[in-house]
């Protein structure tokens, strides 16, 4: 495999792992924020309701699971590709 294609090959994971994490943050704020508000507030949590819960802290929370995921992901993905140090 030439540096090209294996360039493009990291670079097209790379875009997939992003599509995906961005999906699933999108997924999290948006919807149990803001989509699915009513019936999560049935659910309390510390007597707030969980709608609530999510749109304030819930969606803030994914995103810094998120971040380090797509970290364990992209040093995975340079050992994969030989681009470790």
């Amino acid at each position: 495999m030439s540096n090209q294609e294996k360039a493009t090959a990291y670079w097209k994971e790379n875009l997939r792992y992003l599509l995906i994490l961005l999906s699933i943050w999108f997924a999290v704020s948006y919807g149990a924020g803001i989509l699915f508000k009513d019936a999560l507030n049935t659910v309390k949590i510390g007597g707030f309701p969980l709608g609530f819960w999510f749109a304030q802290q819930g969606s803030i929370y994914v995103f810094v699971i998120l971040i380090f995921v797509y970290v364990r992901l992209m040093n995975k993905l340079d050992k994969k590709y030989g681009y470790d140090e």
